[in-house]
């Protein structure tokens, strides 16, 4: 994927300024000991092309105060605060189309130890242009990785804590060195976890399943709105231990998540899931999931916070 172009503001120490002025030392904590915790949230333009939705922002702010408090970092928000302020980064760039907005809570201090408590807490926000991560239409190509996916009790990997994504960035490498578009890690019991950034289902028997949130997975957001998805459409669902054999076995897969959205796994260590191609169950959500983002869907409208853009309140 080609770099995607930053938008002109950032959130950086208070106030909104030029990204370029968004800096840190070289000696900041977070970037020394990866103390940090993120959250990706998108944008979407709407078919009406005058708003962008932003996909479940309320959850989105809540899981981030929730991986602050895996590091101990203590913010002046709520969740609404911090969704408002994100709303206000999102109004100050103004989209022209679909984007990435980055959150990030991290350990500000200059010091050399490895440690959580006693230093300072910031909050940064920025802001890309960004489309497909992964091929939402054809299906991709994914292997079951080496690297095994970090456990809770080594770092707790229902937070995306920025530090973690270590494990991750071993796992893509290696995937994309075997010629595959992303990667499956196993958990320290020999269980499908998740992909490199994003969550995983498989459809076996009619049935979509997931590994369980105590199977050493990111508490995805997407994740949980497919779940809802599927029980509004009549789908059975299943949220427990995923064997790797299933994955040969299984009739449809795909990855989910804000970075990758939804995309259809066409092969899993080189062989086909199905016939290789999108099956029913995962095209059916897709459609669900892409309806909701493009504002055409009433039932669905309460996951997303529209902000309407300057050349729309300009014209009206």
């Amino acid at each position: 994927m080609a770099p995607s172009p930053m938008l002109e503001f950032a959130f950086f120490e208070g106030r909104i300024v030029p990204f370029a002025e968004a800096k840190v030392s070289v000696g900041t904590h977070a970037l020394q000991y990866g103390t940090g915790a993120f959250a990706g949230i998108r944008g979407y333009l709407d078919d009406d092309g005058e708003t962008i939705n932003v996909f479940r922002l309320p959850d989105h702010a809540a899981r981030l105060l929730n991986s602050a408090k895996l590091l101990r970092a203590e913010l002046p928000f709520d969740r609404d605060s911090l969704a408002a302020t994100i709303v206000s980064v999102i109004a100050a760039n103004d989209p022209s189309g679909d984007c990435y907005v980055r959150p990030f809570v991290y350990k500000s201090s200059v010091q050399l130890t490895p440690r959580l408590r006693n230093l300072d807490d910031e909050l940064a926000i920025y802001m890309l242009s960004l489309g497909d991560y992964l091929d939402t239409d054809r299906g991709v190509k994914a292997v079951v990785s080496s690297w095994v996916r970090v456990s809770d009790n080594a770092i707790p990997g229902r937070g995306k804590l920025s530090g973690a994504y270590v494990n991750s960035a071993l796992a893509k490498d290696e995937a994309e060195e075997k010629g595959a578009d992303e990667a499956i890690l196993l958990d320290a019991s020999g269980h499908v976890a998740e992909g490199s950034g994003c969550n995983l289902f498989v459809v076996r028997d009619g049935i979509l399943t997931t590994a369980p949130t105590t199977g050493d997975i990111l508490e995805g957001i997407t994740r949980r709105s497919f779940l809802r998805f599927a029980a509004d459409e009549g789908i059975p669902t299943a949220e427990r231990q995923i064997d790797r054999s299933e994955l040969y076995l299984a009739e449809e897969a795909f990855f989910c998540g804000t970075g990758v959205q939804v995309a259809p796994i066409a092969s899993i260590d080189g062989r086909p899931v199905g016939d290789g191609e999108p099956g029913p169950i995962t095209s059916r959500l897709r459609g669900l999931f892409f309806d909701c983002v493009r504002g055409r869907s009433d039932r669905y409208a309460e996951m997303v916070t529209p902000v309407r853009r300057r050349v729309a309140a300009a014209a009206g």
